[in-house]
């Protein structure tokens, strides 16, 4: 019987586990890997990494100390989350089962893919999922936004504000309505390509072009230095989905202090409804839920 069990191992996760520890709570992290989305960084010719504010080092430090602490972790994937009384058990996608007091969700998110030619081979080497983190770096250079709501709008207008020309490819152009997509739409340096859709990465060694199909069925290679997959971000949600409550887009509704509407339970970091997707925003609420979890298991110590 543990204290507190952590599942997800990305920034919020191994944040809130290494607080934990300190804490000198009987704390495991269960997971199937260590780093999450840090573990990925956008390769580009001419990119260096203090040109990128990533959080790396506190997220680095954090995951060297558990590679160390093999008590404090189980590398394996969760398949669901059941209470009984006070005790969660946690099930294990090798069909283990875990118990603790208390129980912090930090599993992140998952990109919708275009799932067309190129994109696997270019994840990473000039494409990516995240304009928010790397906008910085495109002081003018052209680049590509793919996707049909406020996060394509979101990373569009971040890029419009450094970038030289940003091509927004959307096949419905409704969200344009907003005083956000009126005010890209204004802009000299964004084209909305409204009807056309990606049907190809093409590149050498990055990724160096989208090809779309256009409303004529017209096929036209747009050459870019970086392109930006913003279709959605799906939260890894599934295993509590009928326990928590959830907003609109399935991400784990949250308190000031992390707590879910289940007692004992909290959740941090992108798989919740807190506010922006970003590595230090992750790990601030993965501080605050490990804190949450103390005081709520203080009394039971």
């Amino acid at each position: 019987m543990y204290d507190l069990i952590v599942v997800g191992g990305g920034p919020a996760g191994l944040t809130a586990t290494i607080y934990a520890i300190r804490k000198r709570l009987n704390v495991l992290l269960v997971t199937k890997d260590l780093g999450g989305k840090t573990n990925f960084h956008l390769g580009l010719p001419w990119i260096e990494d203090y040109q990128v504010i990533r959080g790396l080092e506190i997220v680095n430090k954090f995951r060297s100390e558990l590679e160390y602490l093999e008590f404090a972790r189980h590398m394996e994937g969760v398949d669901k989350i059941t209470k009984e009384g006070d005790i969660f058990t946690i099930l294990t996608k090798g069909g283990g089962e875990l118990q603790a007091r208390s129980v912090i969700v930090a599993t992140g998110t998952r990109q919708k893919r275009l799932d067309v030619p190129g994109e696997k081979e270019y994840i990473m080497k000039g494409l990516c999922y995240s304009a928010l983190s790397y906008a910085p770096i495109f002081i003018d250079r052209t680049t590509v936004v793919v996707g049909d709501g406020d996060l394509a709008l979101r990373s569009a207008a971040e890029l419009a504000t450094v970038a030289k020309h940003v091509y927004l490819v959307c096949e419905s152009g409704s969200f344009m309505n907003s005083a956000l997509g009126k005010k890209l739409d204004a802009a000299g340096n964004v084209t909305v390509l409204e009807g056309s859709k990606v049907i190809e990465i093409k590149g050498d060694q990055f990724a160096r072009a989208a090809v779309l199909q256009e409303p004529s069925g017209k096929r036209r290679d747009i050459e870019a230095d970086g392109i930006f997959i913003e279709m959605a971000l799906v939260p890894n949600s599934k295993m509590v989905a009928d326990m928590v409550k959830l907003d609109e887009q399935g991400r784990i509704i949250i308190d000031c202090s992390n707590r879910t509407s289940v007692q004992g339970l909290f959740a941090a970091g992108d798989v919740t409804n807190s506010y922006a997707e970003q590595v230090l925003v992750a790990v601030g609420e993965g501080a605050k839920a490990a804190l949450s979890a103390y005081e709520y298991l203080l009394p039971k110590l």
